[in-house]
């Protein structure tokens, strides 16, 4: 099976914002990943617009080509921005407004007559809509209970104890990728996954539809290369 690597641009939006002008370029930036080979464009526009603001998102529909993923707390205003963008994938967080970085998956359980509400007007639209949330089996039932398409698996637990114990850091996510896959979800996964831990999560964790990585990308990029980097990522999930 095929993974694609969609490509989160924020932390180029925050470079950008530092001088309060257009370099870099956001939306070459993300017509340059494409080229480059990303098969998909992720962003996260937050309340405060720290990084990605709002006109940012409806400059970038139309240049995005491959698979546009907006992903966000979906309050009232976050819903009239995708629903009116229209995105593939609309990626639900539990971020508060004040969040420096998602760091936990929904209890879904505790929150499943919101998301229920959230991911009918969203299949309205035609958008494709991805729960994030982490390994426990019963968020993943409860997600496809929710009418989800796909839940996002919260790879950060993943990331920190690879390092020391990579077979114990990945047996969680090889579960709730089954789980999901049985309950009839898409399995997309992200946070914290770089080119020192991609290729062994790729290789074990079965059903894996796409991978979003941003930080530890454009990171990678300014020592080797926006194209260089986006090989080296795909073909991590190539292995």
């Amino acid at each position: 099976m095929l993974t694609n690597l969609s490509v989160n641009i924020n932390k180029v939006a925050t470079l950008r914002n530092a001088r309060g002008e257009n370099t870099p370029d956001v939306e070459q930036v993300a017509v340059d990943c494409e080229a480059f080979g990303a098969d998909g464009i992720t962003i996260h526009p937050r309340p405060d617009e720290r990084h990605i603001r709002r006109d940012d998102v409806v400059k970038l529909r139309p240049l995005v080509k491959t698979e546009f993923n907006i992903e966000g707390y979906p309050t009232e205003e976050f819903m009239d921005l995708v629903l009116k963008i229209k995105p593939e994938q609309v990626t639900l967080v539990p971020d508060a407004p004040d969040s420096l970085t998602s760091s936990a998956g929904w209890d879904v359980q505790a929150h499943a007559e919101f998301l229920t509400q959230v991911v009918d007007r969203l299949r309205e639209a035609g958008i494709r809509s991805s729960i994030f949330v982490d390994t426990n089996p019963e968020n993943i039932r409860m997600a496809a209970k929710a009418g989800a398409d796909r839940v996002e698996l919260y790879t950060k637990p993943y990331a920190d104890l690879y390092p020391t114990d990579p077979e114990k850091a990945v047996a969680p996510y090889v579960e709730a990728s089954r789980t999901a896959h049985k309950v009839g979800l898409g399995v997309n996964a992200g946070h914290d996954l770089n080119l020192e831990n991609l290729a062994y999560f790729h290789h074990h964790v079965p059903y894996l539809n796409e991978v979003s990585i941003g930080h530890a990308l454009i990171s990678d990029a300014l020592y080797l290369g926006l194209s260089e980097t986006i090989r080296r990522y795909k073909e991590a999930l190539r292995n």
